[in-house]
């Protein structure tokens, strides 16, 4: 009997897995892929941050943020990278995507079940039988066996839903870590624009106390009057005011970055310091590797994969269902002759259900993964488009940003020597202090306005780095294989 019953499961097993999967083979949606990026074509000298990739260009690195070479960015990176929590977060959802499909996986499997009991029992005096009434003992050990045949493919296919699901899961992690290690840089470089900005408001301040100086020993002499005094202190305390005002700011990006990293504000200083203002040169690729390379992108594209599958799990219903069951063990009034080998008991048998009648669930649900399917794949073809519209952005912005810092410079300069020109004809009486302050204003706004473009440079750099997937690649999604694996 031990033998005939292995020959049934066996023969059941390979029914099983030599069975068709019914629903539609998966292919890859299709979408518009332009053969270049628009704005990756000729720009000037100022703006080549963008460098055509060489043959044995991998594009980013996996971390990425190295290329802007800051000691201390590096470190903020790092502790996002181990502490931020909506990684943590993105990584459990992972783990338990990853547990759905070793327990999809288990329906390829029989299920197995041990029990013993024991009763005493009496059956009613009234009733009429063959036999004295009187309490009996009943003791059992049993071993069930069930097993469905998935001769429809409904568990490969749920199977194949859930490691695609993994998969995008997976994906979600690397989007979530990229958003925050993209958002800490875009917030550091803006705190070092600000940092920049308020050096150069206090290099203003302390012009503008010597002006000061100057004015009133002017004033002492006779030879200013008391309202040149006057707007130049105003002029001053204009400028201590805009210093103060950027603290605001700057003390909210540290504690921006500070949550980032997984730490309460109160334990994050960052020293001010003036970097820099050059981005660097970051590696290109044409727009059909983006697709391989964007993680959001990716997970778009295996949710495609797992709502198809879905659609043959829904179709499965429409087939009937073959299982086998059986249970063995042994049976006896006498606990001592429980082991015996006349106390043995078993039973085998194949069933066959088919649904004949049920209102219309079944083309529901199956209309239902239909529709499911297609709201992925437009899902899949809007992520492709807006991460195209990402590169073509930030290209942009760089390149108009690098043609603007050139002007600015030339502005720079030439608001400087307009007030190098107006101090001089106002220390020999040739001119008014109005003359002064309009020129001081001016050469201010200029040198803040280049800074505020050196900022911009570099977060835009930052947000091109993330538009290109940052460092990743579709082939470090996990295998299929290691998604069965227990862990």
């Amino acid at each position: 009997m031990t033998r005939r019953w292995r020959a049934i499961c066996a023969a059941a097993i390979a029914l099983s897995c030599g069975a068709c999967a019914v629903g539609p083979k998966y292919n890859v949606p299709s979408t518009e892929i332009p053969a270049a990026f628009k704005e990756s074509g000729p720009a000037p000298p100022a703006a080549a941050n963008f460098l055509p990739a060489q043959p044995d260009d991998d594009a980013i690195r996996a971390r990425w943020w190295e290329v802007f070479d800051d000691a201390q960015l590096n470190d903020l990176e790092t502790r996002a990278t181990e502490a931020n929590q909506s990684v943590a977060q993105a990584e459990a959802t992972f783990r338990a995507a990853r547990a759905a499909v070793r327990g999809a996986r288990a329906g390829l499997f029989p299920t197995v079940t041990g029990g013993a009991s024991a009763t005493r029992s009496r059956p009613s005096s009234n009733r009429v039988t063959g036999f004295a009434p009187g309490a009996s003992n009943d003791y059992q050990l049993t071993v069930d066996f069930s097993y469905e045949a998935d001769v429809w493919g409904r568990v490969r296919r749920n199977v194949e839903a859930n490691v695609a699901s993994a998969q995008a899961s997976a994906a979600d992690v690397q989007t979530a870590l990229l958003i925050v290690t993209s958002e800490l840089a875009v917030d550091y470089f803006q705190l070092r624009g600000i940092d920049a900005q308020i050096d150069l408001l206090e290099r203003t301040i302390a012009s503008y106390e010597r002006a000061l100086t100057l004015t009133t020993a002017r004033f002492n002499q006779g030879v200013a009057s008391g309202i040149d005094v006057a707007q130049a202190q105003t002029q001053l305390e204009s400028a201590r005011v805009q210093a103060t005002d950027l603290g605001t700011t700057r003390a909210q990006l540290e504690h921006a970055i500070a949550t980032l990293t997984g730490a309460p504000p109160a334990n994050v200083t960052i020293a001010p310091a003036v970097i820099a203002a050059n981005p660097p040169s970051i590696p290109a690729m044409v727009p059909s590797r983006l697709l391989e390379r964007r993680p959001d992108v990716a997970a778009a594209e295996r949710r495609v994969a797992s709502a198809n599958a879905l659609i043959g799990v829904a179709r499965a219903a429409y087939f009937p269902s073959i299982s086998l069951t059986g249970s063995g063990g042994v049976e006896s009034s006498v606990l001592g002759d429980l082991l015996s080998l006349p106390s043995r008991i078993w039973s085998i048998g194949p069933a066959l259900v088919q649904t004949i009648f049920d209102g219309g669930l079944r083309h529901a649900l199956t209309d239902q993964a239909v529709a499911g399917h297609d709201e992925a794949v437009a899902t899949y073809r809007q992520s492709v488009l807006t991460a195209m519209q990402d590169v073509e952005d930030n290209l942009a912005v760089l390149r108009i940003l690098a043609q603007e810092a050139q002007q600015a410079e030339g502005l720079v300069a030439a608001a400087q020597r307009s007030l190098d020109l107006a101090n001089a004809q106002y220390t020999a009486g040739v001119a008014s202090y109005l003359q002064v302050i309009t020129a001081q204003t001016a050469a201010l706004t200029a040198e803040s306005t280049l800074v505020d473009i050196g900022a911009r440079r570099m977060t835009a750099s930052v947000l091109l780095v993330k538009a290109l997937g940052g460092g990743w690649s579709s082939a470090d999604l996990p295998k299929p294989s290691d998604l069965r694996r227990s862990s």
